[in-house]
């Protein structure tokens, strides 16, 4: 237990600004994340994510296949100090094939920063991770990224957000012209205009900047541009509302930004104003109780985990979103779920793949516990409380292939491989009840891509993902009033031919077609079927007495 004060303890949670970045892919979410970094001071330079033979990749893109392709396919955390705040921040994969990763790491964030590509406006995945964030009420600051581009009309953006979103769009800054005659953005909370100047290894501190918002020497420099975004923001100021804090904390209000991230333009504004607006750590909800970020005993949720981030130590993290109290190296913790004891002694702190030894740690704070196994997505880790913290999503897979290794000799690395991954939710991997050929689930194809490349160059085998006759797959239970034990086992052996255990040994019936699944839940009306499971097999793992 903690010897800090509350006030100390307080202290401490109000510096916290915790937040992840949102948005359909390429829409340059990646290039911000490196900025902020570069803005902050916790890089000197900013990794550049394009040319797939490029020498320099994106510092959030640790990856092999990141760096290959272009793309974020793993959620990466990195924590900074700007303006005596602690940030995290969260890097999210922005493909629809990764959304289970996204949805997962935006159960432990505060706030999220949604990024518009200018030039397509709003995307599906944009749609869709914003649904994720309106049911938890996250509060959403949106960047509207690549104004050096030909791109949609300011005014038409903001129409587009509120309606396909339903949030009220409140502008912070104001673009003046776009494209080839992009000039800069009004800042029009600190009244004054930062000028655009292109380059992507400036830190901005060199920016051009003049005051006021009517300039009579704006209408002369800038001509037409200007001329028109002046007639924007007022009309603007006539018809948006002003911000309002609740609306804003309550998600239902969004400030927006406008710059260009590559070009390290606007982003010192959005991260003032992250500094600003978003909200320090708040109480978050157990089964038991509702934990605040402020009591004196750690609490921990483990809500992601990564496998060979270090790949010459075939080492395993797991992320845990720190809820409350003052975590200290070497302290002893429980896991909930196991009743197994921890005293973790190498924890540590990210800037993307390098790390830092951590001393301490406070509500907010994401950090990293080296483990083997030990340690599963949902995971509660207390000072011996028995909490439960709810709300980690695990969604019943759309696609589903069989994996055999290509070389039998191989076999035991395909095994601890996929056990790992599926650890991981990288993939999730069923083991049949009637058969040895393992089977893979995924939301998109290209989660089939990403796991035979890491089975080969991360554990060495070379996998055969191949067609697969399953389509649907629902979690089952029974409750105790029902037979429960008895009743679950008597439907598993009834259905062994389409039964498997997944990663945590939770039972999981696969059919290939739709009217197949409910014929089975009309006669079978004890057991129930879910499409989603929201922790790590609690129930599951103590009903099957794992």
């Amino acid at each position: 237990m903690s010897d800090l004060t509350f006030n100390a303890l307080d202290g401490a949670v109000r510096r916290r600004r915790t937040f992840a970045i949102i948005s359909h892919p390429d829409a340059g979410k990646t290039t911000l994340t490196e900025k902020l970094l570069l803005f902050s001071g916790a890089i000197q330079i900013a990794g550049s994510v394009k040319a797939r033979k490029a020498t320099r990749h994106a510092t959030s893109d640790w990856m092999e296949i990141e760096k290959q392709r272009g793309i974020s396919v793993a959620s990466s955390v990195m924590q900074m100090e700007y303006r005596d705040c602690v940030i995290n921040l969260l890097d999210t994969p922005g493909h629809q094939d990764f959304s289970e990763d996204t949805y997962r790491v935006l159960t432990a964030v505060d706030a999220a920063l949604m990024v518009i590509d200018a030039a397509n406006g709003v995307e599906p995945q944009t749609r869709r991770l914003l649904q994720v964030c309106r049911a938890r009420n996250t509060p959403i600051l949106t960047f509207v990224n690549k104004m050096d581009r030909e791109v949609k009309e300011p005014l038409n953006l903001m129409d587009e957000i509120e309606r396909e979103l339903g949030m009220t769009v409140v502008p912070f800054t104001w673009p003046v012209g776009m494209g080839k005659v992009f000039h800069g953005v009004m800042d029009l909370r600190e009244q004054q205009m930062r000028v655009f100047s292109p380059g992507e290894d400036r830190a901005g501190k060199d920016d051009e900047i003049l005051a006021g918002l009517d300039n009579p020497a704006y209408a002369q420099r800038f001509g037409m541009q200007y001329e028109q975004a002046q007639g924007e923001i007022e009309l603007v100021r006539e018809a948006a509302p002003a911000f309002d804090m609740a609306e804003f904390l309550a998600g239902r209000q969004t400030p927006m930004f406008f710059g260009s991230a590559v070009n390290n333009f606007g982003v010192r504004e959005v991260l003032d104003a992250l500094v600003d607006l978003a909200p320090a750590p708040g109480s978050r909800p157990a089964l038991q109780r509702e934990v605040q970020p402020a009591e004196p005993k750690f609490t921990g949720v483990v809500f992601k985990i990564q496998a060979n981030m270090d790949p010459a130590h075939r080492d395993r993290i797991a992320f845990v979103r720190v809820a409350s109290g003052h975590f200290e190296r070497g302290m002893r913790l429980k896991v909930v779920r196991s009743g197994k004891e921890l005293r973790p002694n190498t924890v540590v702190s990210f800037l993307s793949q390098r790390r830092e030894l951590l001393d301490e740690a406070f509500a907010g704070d994401i950090i990293g516990i080296p483990n083997h196994g030990v340690l599963q997505l949902g995971d509660t880790l207390t000072e011996g409380e028995s909490l439960q913290f709810t709300g980690l999503p695990f969604f019943a897979p759309e696609m589903f292939r069989m994996v055999e290794v290509a070389d039998p000799l191989k076999t035991k690395q395909l095994k601890a491989g996929l056990q790992q991954l599926g650890e991981e939710g990288a993939i999730q991997v069923f083991r049949p009840v009637a058969g040895s050929v393992l089977m893979l689930g995924a939301v998109g194809q290209l989660q089939f891509e990403v796991v035979a490349h890491r089975l080969e160059h991360e554990y060495g085998c070379k996998a055969r993902i191949q067609p697969c006759r399953f389509s649907i797959a629902r979690w089952v239970t029974c409750d105790d009033a029902d037979g429960g034990d008895k009743e679950l086992q008597r439907f598993i052996d009834g259905n062994s031919h389409r039964m498997a255990y997944d990663a945590v040994n939770a039972p999981t019936l696969l059919v290939e077609y739709a009217p197949e699944l409910r014929a089975i839940e009309t006669n079978w009306p004890k057991i129930k079927f879910h499409a989603l499971r929201e922790h790590a097999g609690l129930v599951f793992q103590k009903r099957l007495g794992d």
